[in-house]
């Protein structure tokens, strides 16, 4: 080797996604589940071949995505693999710039509508009277309370997750409340309240849960269409405002 040309050092970032990777093959591999303990960092880094320092960096990243859980005083166990990282993501690039705001939730809303609509025929199918009966109880929650106040927005939050629950498909109803609760916190941002919209909506989730009782799969999509309309055109108004 000549004098004048050094070693190249791995970089940095690589090291880090080789480890973070090592790590999810091994959760894979071993079949670990939520909650599972990881073994130590002396044993991870034996297992995986890796240094402490890649394997610290490995594990915050994980962290942050909630694929594994760091219990200080405990260990590192296998997360809960909630999409809190995605809420925040999608959060932060509805408020970053006034240009994409209006954008982002209509992005926002085009999903939940898909969701809802496009399984609607599977959610009338899968529902049973305990279900139904749920939706009636977080719809009237939702007429009882203050528009606006937490106990109506945590109604709201309940109510969307029930459609899907019938479902069993977690990933769905984890996709869901995460656009709800994305779509919560930008609205308030964007002005664009309206009580005679919020009634049109509350009316909405009322005809949901009347379709959903007679298992009328075209009413309840219709329903469906109807609960987002009101803010389809605030977000039609303050895109051409």
């Amino acid at each position: 080797m000549r004098a004048d040309i050094k070693p190249v050092r791995p970089d940095r970032t690589l090291l880090r996604q080789a480890v973070t990777d090592r790590i999810k093959t091994y959760i894979i591999d071993n079949r670990l589940r939520p909650g599972d303990s990881l073994p130590t960092e002396a044993e991870l880094c034996d297992a995986l071949n890796a240094s402490r320092s890649s394997l610290r960096e490995a594990i915050k990243t994980l962290a942050a995505l909630d694929i594994v859980e760091v219990r200080h005083g405990s260990g590192t166990f296998v997360g809960r693999l909630s999409l809190s990282s995605l809420v925040e993501s999608l959060t932060f690039r509805g408020l970053l710039s006034p240009g994409d705001d209006v954008r982002a939730l209509r992005d926002l809303v085009d999903v939940r509508q898909l969701f809802e609509e496009g399984m609607a025929a599977r959610i009338i199918e899968r529902l049973d009277e305990a279900h139904v009966a749920s939706l009636e109880r977080a719809a009237s929650e939702l007429e009882r309370c203050a528009p606006g106040s937490a106990p109506q927005v945590e109604a709201d939050r309940q109510f969307h997750r029930l459609l899907m629950e019938p479902l069993g498909n977690h990933l769905v109803s984890q996709l869901t409340t995460a656009f709800w609760d994305v779509h919560a916190i930008v609205a308030p941002y964007l002005g664009m309240s309206s009580p005679q919209e919020d009634a049109e909506a509350l009316a909405a989730h009322r005809a949901m849960v009347e379709a959903a009782r007679r298992r009328d799969v075209d009413a309840f999509a219709a329903a469906v269409v109807q609960h987002y309309a009101p803010v389809r055109r605030r977000i039609t108004a303050a895109d051409t405002g």
